[in-house]
């Protein structure tokens, strides 16, 4: 007995984290700051790690989000010598696997923060002169993340050849480079015409040191410019309506395209509503074609309450999941009918408005006979409180006391005060939700998340997720 209550801890325990991995960026909420979820979070990592080391190391490849695959990253560096000998490779290979499938900016980060924190062991200089080797195009590393290239090059004692050890260390000033990339970036501290052949944040600094006018200097280095770039900076140039951004919707992944639509006015958005709506639909369907999703008669209940805005750290973001997630699974499903919390004629014209109130739509999603119902909300309802626990607890327990139908809760937001999500109902299983695009996976993973299936489960689970992560690896 004391055994299968110990596995039941442990299996919580670890769908907590996990699902906490999935949803929270240690950035602020609507109802929570940003401190109290770093230190929400923080206290997690240091538990799981403690406690189940494999398993935390194994959730790398559980789909977690890039925020928490730093962490997990940073905490097994600098803890490696509590690693188990018959579990060092498999763990060293998560680690170099997950580095090289992060953004580059923020593997760069995890890198520089080996300097910051003082983990300077073995295993993490071995990774960190693999994962320049792995690199592509060191030399558009070198100009672009150069302060943390240099940086890391110190901290792992790295041997570097030939121009790049010169550009580095010796300041770049010697007469001519035969690297294209480090020339143009001689040239440009010299030529204004120079500065647009060198990636965009690094050309934006000599911009300023030319005086070439903003307006100017951003139409002519779009070219430059990533497609995260040009999204951070569409709305700036919105606003001075000297220069447009031009950014490519069919580049754009379903979440992002989502949120970029968000951020037009309402009125461009209507104006618009055919090309975006569109786009919408061609980036639901490439998404199924990576990650493909057949489903039958599906129900989704939507929160587009006023909370749905999010915060100044991600506005909008639980509004665009929602929005996303209509589209998907609008295109993965026969049959499919949506139900909002603030009724709208159409999706792409929804507003964060109004107090939240989930029973009505979930109502009606229940008498639409669906085989699957989907919630998205962060499970604060409030119009009236407990309506929907209380349409759950009837369902559950006097209409479908089988289970005919599924009900997941996707939860796009981390609740700082109890390490978890805010879940509506014991009777269903809440899972975090960081894209739209991770909801085949979030789909999978609710069975643990409803308390049902065994830690043994759950373990398989993950070890086959290691599996499938490392057989896939790719060069970076």
């Amino acid at each position: 007995m004391t055994t299968n209550r110990s596995d039941q801890v442990a299996q919580e325990d670890l769908v907590m984290f996990i699902n906490a991995c999935l949803a929270c960026t240690g950035q602020r909420e609507f109802y929570d700051d940003a401190y109290g979820q770093r230190v929400s979070i923080d206290f997690l990592h240091d538990y799981i790690l403690g406690n189940y080391r494999l398993l935390y190391a194994r959730s790398l490849a559980a789909g977690i989000n890039h925020f928490n695959q730093a962490q997990i990253i940073l905490k097994l560096l600098a803890t490696g010598k509590d690693t188990l000998p018959e579990h060092r490779e498999e763990e060293g290979a998560l680690i170099a696997h997950t580095l090289n499938t992060l953004p580059p900016q923020r593997a760069w980060g995890v890198l520089q923060q080996l300097r910051q924190r003082k983990i300077n062991n073995r295993r993490s200089r071995a990774i960190a002169r693999d994962y320049l080797s792995m690199r592509r195009d060191i030399s558009f590393d070198a100009v672009k993340y150069r302060a943390k290239v240099r940086a890391i090059a110190t901290h792992a004692h790295l041997k570097l050849q030939g121009e790049l050890s010169n550009f580095l260390f010796r300041n770049w000033q010697q007469k001519v480079y035969t690297t294209e990339l480090f020339e143009n970036f001689r040239q440009a501290h010299y030529s204004a015409e120079a500065v647009y052949k060198l990636p965009f944040t690094v050309a934006e600094g000599l911009a300023t040191k030319h005086k070439i006018p903003r307006d100017v200097f951003l139409s002519r280095i779009q070219e430059q410019m990533t497609l995260g770039e040009k999204l951070r900076f569409q709305g700036a140039a919105e606003r001075s309506e000297k220069v447009d951004i031009d950014v490519d919707l069919g580049r754009l992944p379903l979440t992002k395209l989502a949120l970029y639509i968000l951020s037009f006015p309402w009125e461009t958005r209507k104006q618009q509503q055919v090309i975006l709506t569109l786009a919408l639909e061609r980036s639901s369907q490439f998404t199924l074609k990576k990650a493909p999703l057949k489903l039958g008669k599906v129900a989704a209940v939507l929160d587009c309450s006023y909370s749905s805005s999010g915060s100044s750290e991600k506005r909008r973001r639980p509004l665009g999941i929602a929005l996303a997630t209509h589209y998907f699974l609008k295109a993965a499903s026969q049959e499919y009918r949506a139900f909002w919390t603030v009724p709208t004629p159409e999706p792409l014209l929804v507003r964060p408005y109004g107090q939240t109130d989930l029973a009505t739509p979930l109502l009606n999603a229940l008498a639409s006979d669906a085989d699957l119902v989907v919630i998205i909300s962060d499970g604060c309802e409030n119009d009236p409180p407990n309506g929907a626990a209380q349409v759950l607890q009837i369902y559950r327990t006097k209409l479908d006391p089988q289970k005919r139908t599924s009900i997941i809760h996707c939860n796009p937001v981390f609740n700082a005060e109890d390490f978890s999500l805010q879940n509506l109902s014991p009777s269903i299983p809440t899972v975090g939700l960081r894209d739209a695009e991770d909801l085949p996976t979030m789909l999978g993973f609710a069975r643990f998340a409803d308390g049902s299936a065994p830690l043994s489960e759950l373990e398989d689970y993950l070890a086959s997720k290691v599996q499938q992560m490392l057989s896939n690896s790719i060069r970076v």
